[in-house]
């Protein structure tokens, strides 16, 4: 099975980075197990998520969930800036309430079907206001400059999960993508436990199971297989988390054969599906 590199390690409730370089190389794929938000200020850059190609624009601000897979393509003629935040998943329940919840932004995300956000009206929006705040506290070497920074971050995502609940942000719809392989994806993630051969999927699909599978390929850098087996492992490690015994969780997230399901959990983790009983 082919193997997604888990990139960035997160211990503590965010990290805020200021960056800006010319980077000389195409990522391959990765993912995060926590929530990456990416504020983009300039450069050249694609962000390749779920099958879906974004080109950027300066202050869009990019919504990569925990366990997306994805890469950035850079051209280094340019130089790069972003501010990325990573987030983890207790940070964002934490911050969640009857009367709100910083993680809207990112179901909101998952709905529309779109990792882009887009400020229509730069000179008119206290989004852009907070963001051109919190990018110019790199440059603050004053008294409690970390714990200021880290309450600008608070307030930009309150005025992010705003504008996104009042429609003052466009959550981008790219062109760039197949619309037959982003649907595959969709029905995949929707039907984990459902027979997913490719045969199957074929059939749904009306497409040649060659064609698809290169174009599959093509479109997002892995095979359909790894694809499924990789989300069915995510689905399996969160039912665990939330206290199914590991070998219901197994059949639970789709897969027939316990030996198989502990062989492709240790590859892609690095550790037992027991260690989770741990934490």
């Amino acid at each position: 099975m082919q193997e997604y590199n888990k990139r960035g390690y997160l211990n503590s409730n965010f990290r805020i980075f200021h960056l800006e370089d010319n980077l000389s190389k195409e990522f391959e794929f990765h993912y995060h197990d926590f929530l990456k938000i990416t504020i983009f200020i300039k450069g050249k850059v694609q962000y390749y998520i779920e099958g879906k190609t974004y080109d950027l624009e300066p202050y869009d601000i990019v919504l990569v969930n925990r366990n997306d897979i994805h890469r950035i393509r850079v051209d280094n003629s340019l130089p790069y800036e972003r501010i990325i935040v990573y987030i983890s998943p207790g940070f964002i329940q934490d911050y969640k309430t009857s009367e709100y919840d910083l993680g809207y932004c990112f179901e909101k995300a998952k709905k529309e079907h779109s990792n882009v956000l887009r400020i229509p009206s730069l000179e008119k929006s206290s989004l852009f206001k907070i963001t051109n705040r919190l990018e110019r506290s790199f440059e603050d070497n004053e008294y409690a400059s970390s714990l200021y920074r880290q309450v600008l971050f608070l307030e930009f995502m309150i005025h992010l999960n705003r504008a996104a609940m009042k429609n003052r942000v466009e959550f981008l719809d790219t062109g760039l993508y197949n619309t037959k392989i982003v649907n595959i994806m969709q029905y995949i993630n929707s039907h984990l436990t459902d027979n997913l051969d490719i045969d199957t999927l074929a059939q749904k699909f009306y497409i040649s199971k060659y064609y698809m599978m290169r174009l599959f390929k093509a479109e997002t850098g892995y095979t359909i297989g790894n694809y499924i087996t990789y989300r069915r492992l995510l689905l399996a490690r969160e039912l665990i988390s939330d206290g199914q015994p590991i070998t219901q969780a197994c059949f639970s997230s789709g897969f027939s054969d316990y030996s198989t399901f502990f062989r492709a959990y240790k590859s892609e983790f690095s550790e037992s599906p027991r260690n989770l009983l741990n934490t």
